[in-house]
């Protein structure tokens, strides 16, 4: 599956299949016909290029990582799109689908870098997949921002040509410990009486989560009641829930991407599980509200970002003026996954190199999206040598009435944690 959008319409609730519409088709023909030396520009339009899931078991946070892009892409074309030695460009982005699949990742950035000539490259979704996309742009030095691989593990390579505008997955989990330790402290107990039972799903993602948690667990001297990992195909952990309804663990933590966050919260639902303090991460992507109501209530659910916190930028506004846009935008959401709004950062971040380098050399671009240091509606972004963000938090997000507050860390927290757990099976 192969698309190429440039979004031109105004931004009412009828944009979501808008943007699906607008195809540059000459800029397209243009640019296989040109190779890859010189096609990352086709008269006024610059393409960037992302493989993306699509399609396969990342499919629903793929297409919110398209709507994130789309949106900026629009945004941003309408601010009057990218200024460099004194013209004005447009961008637009070639999409092919990866089904999900890492080996169909690296395939496909090859086939948009050699044949179809784009030099400028958005991440795919998913760490698996944006750890078989990091050594394909960096043999090629086309630069890549992404903003849906976490794993750590793609920022101890030495990529020189990958950057990220997200928090790191070690993070994603570790504050729901602290939070767990505050809550036994506050309660006579001890950090390290606090009994942990945690399920992952066995990627590299989810296996840093887990180790993030590990490491957090040790400060407080907790240990593990459970320790399992997903099936494969992330359908069943009734085996793990009943183990929980047995040894009544203080905190549940859970992380298997939005399939994984469904059937968490469906077997939790069918089998009746209480716990006082459930951790997950996925939870706005899988739509754990919609489906299951007030089940779903007291999760706590990490993000990357919330639409209550203090960030703006010139392109959207605040991180409300975001949310309400996108919502207005795109049908079937009622919260933004987190995963859009650091889609449509990365844009940004692009937007910003290109004007910063006052050029299309991606070496000279390249340099410049190194030297980001800026703020915008998603939070600041600044990178390290490695091309990891250093510079935005991660917070915990509870769901309380339906509805996703922010609740750690305090000085983030707009609502007061509600604990324990008060879930409506």
């Amino acid at each position: 599956m192969t698309s190429f959008y440039m979004p031109e319409v105004s931004a009412k609730p009828a944009l979501a299949r808008a943007l699906r519409g607008f195809a540059l088709a000459g800029a397209a023909a243009g640019l296989i016909a040109a190779g890859a030396a010189n096609a990352k520009v086709e008269g006024d339009t610059i393409v960037l290029g992302s493989a993306n899931s699509l399609t396969g078991k990342y499919s629903s946070n793929g297409v919110d990582t398209q709507n994130g892009y789309d949106l900026a892409i629009k945004v941003i074309n309408d601010k009057g799109g990218v200024t460099i030695d004194g013209k004005q460009y447009k961008l637009a982005v070639k999409y092919y689908d990866d089904e999900s699949t890492p080996a169909r990742t690296a395939q496909l950035l090859e086939r948009l870098i050699e044949q179809d000539g784009v030099q400028y490259i958005l991440g795919p979704y998913s760490s698996a997949t944006t750890i078989a996309a990091a050594p394909v742009t960096e043999k090629y030095q086309v630069p890549m921002v992404e903003a849906e691989g976490a794993s750590r593990a793609l920022f101890n390579k030495g990529y020189k040509y990958l950057f990220a505008v997200l928090s790191t997955s070690e993070q994603y989990l570790s504050s729901a410990i602290d939070l767990a330790a505050e809550v036994a402290e506050k309660n006579g107990k001890k950090p390290s009486e606090v009994r942990v039972a945690m399920v992952f799903e066995n990627d590299a993602f989810s296996l840093d989560v887990r180790a993030g948690v590990m490491e957090q667990m040790k400060k407080h001297g907790m240990k593990a009641v459970i320790d399992d990992k997903m099936p494969a195909d992330l359908s069943d952990i009734s085996a793990t829930l009943t183990k929980v309804k047995a040894l009544k663990p203080d905190l549940l933590v859970v992380s298997g991407h939005n399939k994984g966050a469904v059937t968490a919260a469906r077997q939790m639902k069918e089998l009746q599980v209480e716990v006082p303090m459930v951790a997950m991460t996925h939870c706005e992507g899988a739509k754990v509200t919609d489906q299951f109501g007030p089940a779903a209530d007291g999760y706590l659910c990490p993000t990357q970002w919330a639409e209550t916190l203090s960030y703006s930028d010139e392109y959207f506004g605040s991180a409300a003026d975001y949310h309400k846009l996108f919502i207005d935008t795109f049908d079937g959401y009622t919260t933004v996954p987190y995963q859009a709004a650091q889609a449509s950062a990365a844009v940004i971040v692009w937007k910003e190199a290109f004007e910063k380098a006052n050029s299309l050399d991606p070496k000279k671009v390249r340099d410049a999206i190194a030297a980001t240091d800026m703020e915008t509606f998603y939070g600041p972004v600044r990178f390290s040598e490695a091309g990891n963000n250093i510079a935005k938090p991660m917070v915990l997000r509870q769901i309380q009435d339906g509805d996703y507050v922010v609740v750690a860390p305090s000085k983030y927290a707009s609502h007061k944690l509600v604990w324990p757990r008060e879930a409506m099976y």
